[in-house]
């Protein structure tokens, strides 16, 4: 594994940090977090440790297509993503979580999407000639603190109190649900 580096503050996208998850059933499951890194912000030292990851596991003959961990938001339709850099940061290890205090952060609810970050990380190669695997470079999740809070993604357009008003009980007896076909799409 390479190099510890740490990042420059970002938007925290989609953490998974407090329980592992799947992308699917074939998948394994990871710890990891989406960094979204404002439109110039300096990722040089982030970019110099994918480089010595690459050079380390190859050399000077890199394998052509070798896919990188920096992606341009604008080709996501994502709250935050525009004109944003994002990279997925991942471990098969839960990482540390902190405050800004450095205290541990206990409850899931406190660290989410659109609070700001900055994260430990380390950059590794992987795949490559002669492997059934696409090359690449990508970064590992080794800790991260929360710096700041932020407006929080997908956060609820109206609440339900004022959605809704009191509703007396009918005492229908036919369980609430609608039982005539519609006659339209859902048949």
């Amino acid at each position: 594994m390479g190099e510890k580096a740490t990042t420059p503050k970002f938007r925290v996208s989609f953490p998974n940090v407090f329980k592992a998850s799947a992308f699917d059933e074939s998948s394994e499951a990871k710890f990891d977090v989406v960094a979204l890194f404002e439109e110039g912000t300096d990722l040089s030292g982030l970019k110099d440790a994918c480089e010595a990851a690459v050079i380390e596991k190859w050399g000077k003959k890199v394998p052509k297509n070798c896919k990188t961990p920096f992606h341009d938001g604008n080709d996501k339709d994502y709250d935050g993503y525009a004109d944003a850099t994002w990279v997925r940061f991942s471990s098969k290890r839960r990482p540390g979580v902190v405050d800004q205090n450095v205290q541990p952060i206990i409850d899931p609810s406190e660290f989410y999407g659109g609070c700001y970050a900055i994260a430990t990380v380390n950059a590794y190669a992987y795949g490559g000639p002669g492997t059934k695997f696409q090359a690449g470079v990508a970064l590992g999740l080794q800790n991260i603190q929360k710096v700041e809070e932020g407006k929080p993604f997908g956060e609820a357009v109206s609440n339900a109190e004022d959605d809704f008003a009191p509703v007396e009980s009918q005492g229908s007896d036919d369980g609430g649900g609608a039982t005539e076909s519609t006659g339209g799409l859902f048949d």
